[in-house]
C-alpha cells in the first residue's frame, strides 16, 4: 500500500473513534447526572498556628469529584511525577492500558511516581470498575468539566485514552493521545524518575 493512504486510513480511524467516543459520552450524559463537581476549589483553611501557603494555580489547581462524592484537587499530588490518565468503562482502549498503570504504580509509588485516573464517566460504573479491578491509585469522575479540562491539556479532538505527565513542579512534560502501549509508558515514565 502506500503511504499516503496509510496515512488517510489512519486518520480515518482517530476521527471516527474520537466521534465514536463523543457519542457515547453524550448517550451516558442523557441516561443519568453526576452530582456537580467541584472545579477550581479553593485549597482548604490552614490549621491555626500553621503557615499558610499559596494553593496551586494552573491545571494542578483544578479539582474533581471521586466516585463517592468527596472532592480531590489534584494539587494533593503536587511534588511528584503525576500522570493523569483521561479514560472512560465503556472504551476499550482505555480498559486494555489500566493494568499497566497498576503495575506501574505499584512499582514505582515510593520513588514518587503517582497516577490519577479521570474518568469521562458517570461514578456508579466508575466505583464498580475500580473495585472489580482493584486499582491501587486515585479515581475521579466528571462530564463536561473532564472535558474542558482535557482541551485545556491539549486534547483538541477530546478523544479517550489521553494522559498528561506532570513534572514534580506540576509542568506538563509528556502527552499521549490514545492507548498507551505498556512497555512504551514504562520507558518513558522510568526515564523521567530517573531525570527528576
Amino acid at each position: 500500500m502506500r503511504p499516503a493512504y496509510l496515512a488517510f486510513v489512519a486518520l480515518a480511524l482517530l476521527a471516527g473513534s474520537a466521534g465514536y467516543v463523543t457519542q457515547q459520552w453524550l448517550k451516558r450524559q442523557s441516561d443519568t447526572a453526576l452530582p456537580p463537581p467541584v472545579v477550581s476549589a479553593p485549597a482548604p483553611a490552614a490549621a491555626a498556628g500553621a503557615a499558610a501557603t499559596a494553593p496551586v494555580s494552573g491545571p494542578l489547581g483544578h479539582s474533581f469529584t471521586a466516585p463517592d462524592g468527596s472532592a480531590h484537587r489534584l494539587d494533593e499530588w503536587a511534588g511528584k511525577l503525576l500522570v493523569v490518565n483521561f479514560w472512560a468503562t465503556w472504551c476499550p482502549p482505555c480498559l486494555r492500558e489500566i493494568p499497566a498503570f497498576v503495575e506501574l504504580q505499584d512499582r514505582h509509588g515510593a520513588a514518587g511516581l503517582q497516577f490519577v485516573g479521570i474518568a469521562l464517566d458517570q461514578a456508579e460504573p466508575v466505583a464498580d470498575f475500580v473495585a472489580d479491578k482493584a486499582i491501587n491509585y486515585p479515581v475521579l469522575v466528571g462530564n463536561e468539566d473532564v472535558a474542558r479540562f482535557m482541551q485545556e491539556l491539549g486534547n483538541q479532538i477530546g478523544g479517550l485514552p489521553y494522559t498528561v505527565v506532570f513534572d514534580r513542579d506540576g509542568e506538563v512534560v509528556l502527552t499521549h493521545q490514545g492507548e498507551w502501549d505498556a512497555d512504551a509508558a514504562r520507558t518513558a515514565l522510568e526515564g523521567l524518575l530517573q531525570g527528576s
